[in-house]
């Protein structure tokens, strides 16, 4: 790490936002090299100090003489005078340097960033549940949209770069982008709130498009913008300690909303709900509010350059004409390189410098594959973790919640890096950028290969499925009688005997032809209430549940097609079925939340994991524990005393594999994470020309834009049944795609973009005209008294 000055900024990152960034954090090689351009003039006086006062002391017998003929020129005379005395006075002063007060411009755009993130991660926290559990897509449909998503946020990242430095300026992108992003969070919000009656997925869609358009677009701007309030060399150490406080407040809104909004979702119930999502979006939206009410606040303080151009938009015009040119002139006037076909329309130099911008472009083509793996911690991870028991005694980890990990993990291992991975990882001889970063993507493939073996026992724990000819049969006894069945199953036994207050289940009824018409004969002691005989046609992929309930009535025998996968929203599933007299009410009451239903009523209601005692009119029944992703039938017989006899059965197993076990992937993701980027970062912009680095800035960006891509082209293809074989894929891509990058990185050559910058300005061949020409202008605005001295 050649450039100290690009690292420290660094430090308190989210490496996904660093890219935003650093394209305006100071280069101190460029710097320095500004510092003697500027400075030369004073330089070359002291080294020549008698032929410049010989050389001053005739211009002024020349002026001497003509002052007598023209008063005029007497008068001009003197002003030369006090800016020759002016001209001395700084080169007195040189290495004192100017202190420039911290601008307080900076925290206006700092507290801007902070709620702009928490809106952000917060939002993103909980979108694929929203998706999953509110709009009712399957799990790779909510997976696919979430990366379509993130992918247009880093796509459109580009397309507000280009129009604040071509067209509008930052402050401009910002605000009116911002304005763009609030619209969007409010249909989003909107959205969710039930009783409104609004088409939801019109409005989640348009929502989603509009906050894609609004973060992606300012995400290039805020950072540069906070960086135009200082004067730079001289405030170098002052734009440092900007942007470590500009990336703490992205971790911080990141990791207070990732904690926060979960939170808001499950722990609050609203508008008859379960869960809260209008709180869970409209808390982020309200802080977006807030961030553009307090942007615009510091305006009056603001320094606001104009529009300079977008060097992007250059250097594609730049290859755009040399691949234009080198059609037209391949023959009649072929070069050595095909970006030299430029050399019309732009210079050496520029040509030159998009040649160097190219190969480390090359590098970048395996790296879109590590984005396809990380970001996939709000997608897949989090359905993974839906799967899991959160319970951690007296709370609930969330599913979503466990995102917190990575912010928390990039704030503990940033520091640690440098103090000790770094010294550990050159004791084995990985010392280079490139081979850091290769060892990022590997541990991001180990990351994945954890998941995939946690998914592997959390299979084991999957309930079994009705599948093709094949269904469920379950039969719930509400009575203190034993009823035996004869049936016309295709089964050894047929004939079986349900218990009182029991469920017979058979998951194997094997259906040759379906739908197969079910027959069966009920028999029971004559003292017991007797159950016709009957049918009921069965379908295949289904499971069928029979109740004998006497009291019901409606129907003392009643068939339901039933639910018995896990529930996709991890909510555990209840079901009471009460024989007792109807319209009874019946009641869970919970810690936080109770639930009603009546006694004639079977369905199942969502509720949350905790301990609940179970009422009929105000008396209790018993106190049963829910758990986290099972589904549950409670049966209950009114006995002749007044008294409850009442069993709670699990047709689907609650989740068993604590979520603390997801721990170890994210722990390992978060290290590749770091290594990965920061280190790529760092070699991009140690290679790339200064003139470049916009341009890096853009390409690193897409870079994440493609990864989304690959994770939706492989959702969308569905290759695997199984969850743990698409991690293992993923994982066998990312090691493949370090192997070609080793290859790559074995062939790179590296370059020194501050080489020429360095050497041409000390070159001896210049004639002195070329040499005086290149002296600029003071910034004092005082004519340059360089070159007349130089004479």
């Amino acid at each position: 790490m050649e450039n100290p000055t690009e690292i420290v900024p660094l430090l308190d990152i989210k490496p996904a936002e660093a890219a935003a960034v650093a394209d305006v954090v100071p280069d101190s090689k460029t710097t320095a090299a500004e510092d003697s351009v500027q400075e030369n003039p004073a330089k070359e006086s002291s080294h020549h100090d008698e032929p410049a006062t010989n050389g001053k002391s005739r211009k002024l017998a020349e002026l001497d003489q003509d002052q007598d003929q023209d008063p005029d020129l007497k008068k001009k005379s003197n002003t030369d005078l006090v800016e020759s005395s002016n001209f001395a006075n700084s080169v007195e002063a040189e290495g004192q340097q100017k202190k420039y007060p911290y601008p307080k411009s900076v925290f206006f755009i700092i507290s801007n960033e902070f709620c702009e993130r928490f809106n952000y991660y917060g939002m993103r926290t909980v979108l694929v549940l929203y998706l999953s559990r509110q709009l009712g897509y399957s799990d790779d449909t909510a997976t696919v949209v979430f990366h379509i998503f993130t992918m247009f946020v880093y796509f459109l990242c580009v397309f507000g770069a280009i129009i604040s430095d071509s067209w509008l300026g930052k402050f401009k992108t910002i605000l009116y982008l911002s304005l763009v992003y609030i619209c969007g969070s409010a249909l989003l919000t909107l959205g969710a709130i039930g009783p409104l009656n609004l088409p939801v997925e019109t409005f989640t869609m348009l929502g989603l498009a509009l906050i894609a358009l609004g973060s992606g677009g300012i995400k290039p701007c805020v950072a540069a913008f906070g960086g135009d309030q200082f004067k730079v060399p001289e405030q170098l150490k002052q734009i440092t300690s900007f942007f470590s406080l500009f990336y703490f407040s992205i971790n911080a809104g990141s990791l207070i909303s990732t904690t926060v909004t979960p939170i808001l979702r499950e722990d609050v119930h609203c508008f008859g709900d379960i869960n809260c999502y209008p709180l869970a979006f409209g808390v982020p939206a309200v802080l977006m509010v807030v961030s553009v009410i307090i942007f615009v606040l510091g305006r009056p303080l603001y320094k606001i350059k104009p529009p300079a151009g977008n060097m992007v938009v250059l250097v594609s015009s730049t290859i755009w004409t040399a691949i234009t040119t080198k059609c037209k002139e391949k023959k009649t006037n072929p070069r050595e390189h095909w970006l030299d076909y430029a050399d019309k329309k732009y210079d050496r130099k520029m040509i030159d410098d998009v040649k160097v911008l190219m190969r480390v472009l090359f590098l970048y083509i395996p790296l879109p594959i590590f984005w396809a793996l990380f970001d996939q911690q709000g997608s897949r991870w989090t359905f993974q973790a839906t799967r899991m028991d959160g319970d951690m005694g007296s709370w609930d980890l969330k599913p979503d919640q466990l995102q917190v990990l990575n912010p928390l993990l990039i704030l503990v291992f940033i520091p640690l890096y440098d103090v000790a991975f770094y010294p550990l990882l050159s004791l084995v001889g990985i010392r280079r950028p490139l081979q850091k970063l290769t060892l990022g993507g590997i541990l991001a493939g180990i990351a994945f290969i954890i998941s995939g073996i946690v998914e592997l026992n959390l299979e084991k724990t999957y309930p079994v499925l009705p599948y093709s000819h094949n269904a469920q049969l379950r039969i719930f006894n509400t009575e203190n009688c034993a009823y035996e069945f004869a049936t016309n199953l295709p089964i050894d036994q047929p004939k079986f005997t349900v218990q009182p207050h029991s469920v017979h289940t058979d998951k194997t009824v094997w259906l040759e032809k379906p739908p197969f018409n079910f027959e069966y004969t009920i028999s029971a002691d004559p003292s017991c209430n007797q159950y016709a005989s009957g049918s009921q046609k069965m379908e295949d992929y289904t499971a069928w549940s029979m109740f004998l309930n006497a009291r019901n009535s409606t129907s003392q025998l009643a068939w339901e097609k039933d639910f018995v996968n896990k529930p996709s929203d991890s909510y555990p599933l209840v079901r009471t079925v009460a024989n007792v007299e109807q319209k009874r009410l019946i009641e869970w009451k919970g810690k936080s939340e109770s639930y009603e239903v009546l006694a004639n009523e079977t369905k199942l209601i969502r509720m949350s994991s905790s301990n609940y005692d179970v009422l009929i009119d105000g008396k209790s029944v018993g106190s049963y524990h829910i758990r986290t992703g099972g589904v549950y039938t409670l049966l209950v017989k009114e006995l002749a005393d007044g008294q409850y006899e009442a069993a709670i059965h699990e047709v689907t197993e609650p989740n068993s594999v604590n979520i603390l076990w997801l721990i170890p992937q994210y722990v390992v993701m978060t290290l590749g994470e770091v290594m990965f980027s920061v280190t790529g970062l760092e070699f991009s912009y140690a290679q790339a020309p200064p003139s470049m680095k916009s341009v890096l800035q853009a390409c690193w960006l897409l870079t994440v834009a493609f990864g989304n891509v690959i994770v939706v082209i492989i959702a969308e293809a569905a290759l695997f049944d199984s969850q743990a074989s698409e991690f293992f894929l993923f994982a066998g891509l990312m090691f493949a795609d370090m192997l070609l990058f080793m290859f790559m990185a074995y062939n790179y050559q590296p370059n020194d973009p501050n080489k020429s910058e360095e050497v041409e300005p000390l070159t001896g061949a210049q004639s002195n005209d070329d040499s005086r020409s290149a002296i600029q202008a003071l910034d004092t605005g005082a004519a340059n008294k360089g070159l007349e001295l130089a004479e």
